[in-house]
């Protein structure tokens, strides 16, 4: 005996309605339960709608293009009576996201490698609302041009005049790659109308970009740009831009921890969970969160949102691209239950099983090259974030104590900081509280 399911679109986050851009299965496909049935598009990321069900495709109810959200109906699977008694008719799982926009490693990271992450932080960041008494919203949309709420929001964080803009979508609909091709044909300089159009901090006259036509000088391969690589271009570049970076360089003794951290794995080898330098990283920025509550902030027009809480995003490397998980409430879990968590994200990130909620929310992030190598680098910041940390290979240095010289194991750490709130002295103060809990983990009771 069997019976025919609707499989229909889980939560999707913050988010009312998603299009549909690719279509997985064909009526008569065989799939099992989690299996990825369409891709979705929003303005922030791609994801993957999954079925709660296995069994036969009998009707695919929607089409590319076609616009969904939660409840829609995206197929009708006929699964065996045993398993339709079992499975909820509604898919429950969270959806994949496939792209993002710096996060604990594949394998645990050894000594040498605290934790093998990415260079910095691509997230898409959940800029703050635009306080509403600012927006000037008008009583008709007649005349205004054809956009989306985040295109628009997107391009008065950029200072683009929308009317300015062409829009190439569909009926002259303005994308955000409209807006950022007319970011670029600013900057490029071509047109001082159009350059009045931005408020770039009064414009950057900048050289045209070179046209070079690569094929005279050997064979190329064009390779286009993943999606993951556009949507994050996009913040990256206007978070370098519009950011004033500072990166303080610190070394932190990490010689006691590391040992610690082992005798940690030995006691809990029974448990399953692995700590990682990674956890204790965590534990330290939420006690530096606290005590520089500048840093848990965000910038909101002429306001500083100091936060009461404190979730921490940590950068991981996958297959389709950065992305940056976000434990909440750092502040309330300890050492096994933040390694727990960040090496169940981690693998989520890697599997491409996050959702968007486990992405959105934080107040810092961690970004790390230590399962790579180097000594310092400069993390771009995660906007609406004020900072991030960039953590890189520990190693052996001597160093002397006073009377002769012995061995240390010493962790680089880079904060990247924005320099319109925190000052160099707080940076700096902030980069030495850590390096001193590192030293000795005991202080972070106190």
């Amino acid at each position: 005996m069997s019976n025919t399911t609707a499989i229909q679109v889980p939560d999707i986050g913050d988010f009312d309605t998603v299009e549909v851009i690719e279509v997985l299965v064909k009526v008569g496909d065989v799939v099992k339960a989690e299996q990825s049935l369409i891709t979705v598009e929003s303005d922030k990321a791609s994801m993957e709608i999954p079925s709660s069900h296995g069994g036969v495709v009998k009707s695919i109810d929607v089409k590319v293009g076609d616009k969904v959200k939660q409840g829609s109906v995206v197929v009708h699977v006929e699964v065996a009576a045993a398993s339709a008694a079992t499975a909820p008719a509604i898919v429950a799982a969270t959806p994949a996201p496939s792209v993002v926009t710096s996060a604990a490693p594949a394998t645990p990271p050894s000594v040498q490698a605290p934790t093998a992450v990415a260079a910095a932080v691509v997230s898409v960041p959940s800029t703050p609302a635009v306080a509403a008494e600012k927006l000037e919203v008008p009583v008709s949309t007649a005349g205004l041009p054809h956009a989306s709420p985040s295109v628009r929001k997107f391009a008065r964080e950029l200072g683009v005049d929308l009317t300015a803009v062409t829009g190439s979508g569909p009926k002259s609909r303005i994308t955000q790659e409209d807006v950022q091709g007319f970011v670029k044909a600013a900057l490029a300089g071509k047109g001082a109308a159009t350059a009045s159009n931005m408020t770039l901090g009064g414009g950057l006259d900048l050289l045209p970009w070179p046209k070079v036509d690569f094929t005279k000088f050997g064979a190329v391969t064009p390779k286009p740009l993943s999606r993951i690589k556009k949507i994050s271009g996009a913040n990256l570049h206007r978070n370098w831009v519009m950011i004033p970076h500072v990166t303080n360089n610190d070394e932190a003794n990490i010689t006691d921890l590391e040992a610690l951290r082992i005798t940690l794995n030995k006691e809990n080898e029974k448990s399953g969970v692995k700590v990682t330098m990674l956890a204790f990283l965590i534990k330290a920025v939420v006690a530096g969160l606290k005590k520089f509550p500048e840093f848990n902030a965000s910038i909101d027009g002429d306001q500083l949102i100091l936060k009461q809480y404190f979730h921490i995003g940590f950068a991981a490397d996958t297959p389709n691209g950065l992305v940056v998980p976000v434990i909440r409430d750092a502040d309330k879990k300890g050492i096994l239950e933040l390694a727990q968590e960040s090496s169940d994200l981690a693998k989520k990130a890697r599997d491409g099983k996050l959702s968007p909620a486990e992405m959105q929310g934080g107040c810092f992030s961690i970004s790390s090259l230590g399962g790579i190598g180097g000594t310092h680098f400069t993390p771009i910041i995660n906007a609406p974030e004020l900072a991030i940390l960039g953590v890189s290979r520990s190693f052996m240095k001597p160093v002397w104590d006073g009377k002769q010289f012995g061995p240390q194991l010493t962790l680089p750490l880079s904060l990247s900081y924005d320099h319109r709130v925190i000052d160099g002295a707080a940076a700096a103060r902030f980069n030495a509280y850590l390096c001193s809990l590192l030293a000795d983990f005991r202080r972070i009771a106190l």
